[in-house]
């Protein structure tokens, strides 16, 4: 078995994981794009359809890491991926703080700068974004991405496929549903339910405007 890591993904998000893999000392031996990706990504040789992935899987290599930002396409892929067989690997900054009772599960990200604190959950394939703090018991469902300069305080729950835009604040206590939007800058002080945006200071949904 080849050790070296398979990224499903060729964009500028690709490009934070890669070097996120390298420094945890992980080799990448190529990224899976599609037909419209560069032919590199910062330095690594890009096979331009998903379907090279059952080649590589022949091949001998078994570990891969999805580095595409939107969540449901990240979700489809790890599935893919997975059916064939692949691990899914985690690329956690050196430069990050994860709490040893910290919880987290498979293909997830930890960019530079961020912080997880005691007994958060973090979900598979989750992104936990530049800068940006989970703080104590918070829960994040699967594929839920957390985008830079975030702030969760304690015991919040984001469900599957949610977003929290960028330099987004969540109060203590929060339930936030699944396939949701936190709109950036937002300042989030009740519950938001399923299949919602919410923007604005403090957040109300859009329709509600």
């Amino acid at each position: 078995m080849k050790t070296e890591v398979i990224v499903i993904g060729a964009g500028g998000h690709a490009k934070v994981c890669i070097e996120l893999l390298q420094a945890q000392g992980d080799t990448v031996a190529c990224c899976v794009g599609n037909p419209d990706s560069p032919d590199t990504c910062v330095g690594i040789p890009v096979l331009k359809s998903d379907d090279h992935l059952s080649a590589l899987f022949n091949e001998g290599y078994r570990r891969a890491f999805v580095a595409i930002g939107a969540n449901a396409v990240r979700n489809k892929l790890a599935a893919k991926a997975t059916a064939l067989g692949f691990t899914l690997v985690n690329a956690v900054s050196p430069a990050a703080t994860v709490s040893p009772s910290a919880r987290l599960g498979a293909g997830v990200a930890v960019m530079a700068g961020a912080v997880i604190n005691a007994e958060a959950t973090i979900a598979d394939l989750c992104i936990v974004n530049t800068g940006a703090t989970i703080d104590h018991d918070c829960i994040l469902g699967q594929a839920v991405h957390i985008a830079p300069q975030c702030a969760l305080a304690g015991n919040v729950q984001v469900g599957d496929l949610s977003f929290i835009g960028v330099g987004s604040k969540i109060i203590p206590q929060i339930r936030i549903g699944e396939s949701s939007m936190v709109g950036a800058g937002s300042v989030v002080i009740s519950n938001v339910g399923s299949a919602v945006t919410v923007v604005g200071v403090p957040a109300k949904a859009l329709n509600k405007f």
